[in-house]
């Protein structure tokens, strides 16, 4: 390669001299070679420019669809975790059913109804409670499908009694006591629903014994005249959404990421949510401070859009500037409620994630563009031209089609000019093997497939027979004479759709001439199998045509003639299957009445 390399400047110095030389072909030898190389390099780069802008427009397209149908799967999730505390709720406490001013004389109805509302979502709403104008609770948390545990409290004064349950029914053992004092008046959940007749959700904090992320809904509880008795209330646990938002990675440094408008994190794909320090204070992590890039670049600018409106439940994407200046898309929504959480769906990822195949094609192209220019350049008017792939398929393509060989399919499937000539050959070869009045393959085409089936006998040491049918129909002169051409044309077309329909998937039903079809039935056993394909075929044919209704000879059968040459046998081609069946549909015919 070095060697080739270094005769490069001795060829374009011996250019130079030969532009003053007295011998003008060797100059015209040597600069023909120049219009080859800048020809060779421009479509080099003419078609690396055009696969990159092409690509990477597609691409952007794709892109921009997966995130924004992942953002929308993150948002169904966060859905199931929220709606679904509505149903439990309405399960604790069904509207219209009050409790008494002492909950003590209502506990067994209650933990009947709060066990019944806990088992309905365990991953996230495990928790339900409910407290009443006089400051007492009946809690019940699901520990298992079949345990948990019963709390009561009778004042907020009094210890609280906590029951180990393995069933609904279970009875009340041993109570373990904790004297800690809790007042459910003075909670925000308790307050929010109090002042609201709507289901209201706190703000979303770090639970003290789980130390993961909560939000609460509750509800008011009212008795029959209007006159508040209480608040039903569940906590959301939202650790789950961590998992889920990494199971969505669609590229190895791709993020997605659950945010409040403040920049707090509900949930994100690659950093924490909540900082445990070493004394027991836990904090919640800003999008900020999550020490994430990535992460930080895309909410500075979910931030911008917030300035500029970004409307509830409207999904959108958008490009930005990544970490070290690099090129990063994002696709967003924003769910909001009324009443409770204004949250940020957030999934991004580097542009570099999905192009970097795009970029290597390119850097392929012009690899491939710069060797050809070198040969170019030491070889002279070897090198004529640079032809795209899709041009070189179809001047290939048709040069076969030009030898008769019509069975080739051209593969090609771009658009432009050259998509518009692949079609344009398609529907050529198409019409070169198909019969123009009934839609089955012609004559020519018939006969390429029974050559092509003997061929592949011939080199198969399995040679499994096959027969061809010749099939002539009955007094059509009669139907021609009756109704005129028009009217055989469509009784053709009738009978080549039962044909059609009489017939295997893989056989090949063909019109050979007049009213006369074939049809090549591939891999028939023995010759009953194939004496049985052909009765098959005349019962159908025995059938009134349709085709013939309205008319003097509605009604009438008139069925056809079908001859039979079964192969291996003494044919040895095509034409002499052909004939053969011919022949034996002749004697068939000759007992057919006039």
């Amino acid at each position: 390669m070095h060697a080739l390399l270094s005769r490069i400047p001795r060829f374009f110095r011996a250019a130079r001299v030969s532009r003053v030389s007295s011998r003008p072909s060797l100059s015209l030898r040597r600069w023909l070679t120049l219009p080859f190389v800048v020809l060779i390099l421009g479509v080099a780069a003419l078609i690396g420019f055009l696969s990159y802008r092409t690509g990477s427009d597609v691409v952007d397209s794709l892109s921009s669809t997966l995130l924004t149908e992942t953002v929308a799967r993150i948002e169904q999730s966060v859905e199931r975790h929220l709606v679904g505390s509505a149903a439990v709720l309405e399960t604790a406490f069904p509207q219209g059913i009050a409790t008494s001013e002492n909950m003590e004389q209502d506990y067994p109805a209650l933990r009947l109804r709060l066990w019944a509302a806990t088992s309905l979502h365990t991953d996230s709403n495990n928790y339900v409670y409910y407290g009443n104008e006089a400051g007492q609770t009946a809690a019940m948390l699901r520990l298992g499908p079949q345990t948990g545990e019963w709390r009561t409290r009778a004042g907020p004064g009094t210890p609280r009694q906590s029951y180990l349950l393995n069933s609904i029914d279970a009875p009340l053992r041993t109570a373990q006591l904790s004297t800690v004092p809790l007042d459910p008046r003075t909670r925000p959940w308790y307050l929010r629903a109090r002042a609201s007749p709507t289901l209201v959700w706190t703000a979303v904090y770090i639970d003290a014994v789980t130390r993961d992320l909560v939000v609460t809904c509750a509800r008011s509880v009212s008795d029959s005249a209007g006159h508040l008795q209480g608040v039903v209330a569940t906590d959301v646990a939202l650790h789950h959404l961590n998992a889920f938002l990494r199971a969505q990675a669609i590229t190895p440094n791709s993020l997605a990421f659950i945010v409040e408008p403040g920049g707090d994190l509900i949930a994100s794909s690659r950093t924490p949510n909540i900082e445990h320090g070493n004394n027991g204070e836990n904090r919640r992590i800003n999008a900020r401070d999550s020490g994430d890039p990535l992460q930080l670049a895309a909410f500075r600018h979910m931030s911008e859009a917030i300035g500029r409106g970004l409307a509830p439940g409207t999904p959108g994407s958008l490009r930005f500037i990544g970490p070290d200046g690099t090129a990063a898309q994002l696709a967003y929504s924003r769910l909001r409620d009324p009443t409770g959480p204004d949250w940020l769906v957030v999934v991004a990822m580097p542009r570099s994630d999905y192009m970097q195949g795009m970029t290597a094609n390119v850097m392929r192209t012009l690899a491939i563009g710069m060797s050809a220019a070198f040969a170019a350049a030491l070889f002279g008017l070897l090198i004529l031209n640079w032809l795209s792939n899709d041009l070189q398929h179809l001047t290939s393509a048709a040069r076969r089609v030009g030898e008769g060989q019509i069975d080739d399919v051209i593969e090609i499937r771009g658009r432009g000019a050259i998509g518009e000539l692949a079609g344009t050959f398609r529907e050529m070869q198409l019409r070169l093997r198909t019969d123009a009045l009934t839609g089955l393959a012609n004559r020519d085409w018939l006969m390429r497939c029974i050559d092509h089936r003997i061929e592949r006998g011939r080199r198969e040491t399995d040679r499994q027979p096959f027969a061809v049918l010749f099939i002539d129909l009955n007094r059509f002169k009669l139907i021609n004479d009756t109704l005129g051409h028009a009217g055989g044309d469509r009784v053709l077309i009738e009978v080549g759709a039962r044909l059609r329909s009489a017939t295997r998937e893989g056989d090949t039903v063909a019109r050979y001439a007049g009213d006369e079809f074939v049809v090549l039935l591939d891999g028939v056993p023995d010759l009953a199998s194939a004496e049985k394909a052909r009765d098959h075929i005349s019962v159908a044919l025995l059938l009134p045509l349709q085709s013939l209704a309205g008319s003097a000879l509605c009604g009438r059968s008139f069925g056809g003639s079908v001859g039979l040459a079964l192969y291996p046998g003494s044919c040895h081609n095509a034409e002499e299957l052909v004939r053969q069946a011919d022949q034996d549909m002749y004697r068939a015919k000759s007992a057919v009445p006039a």
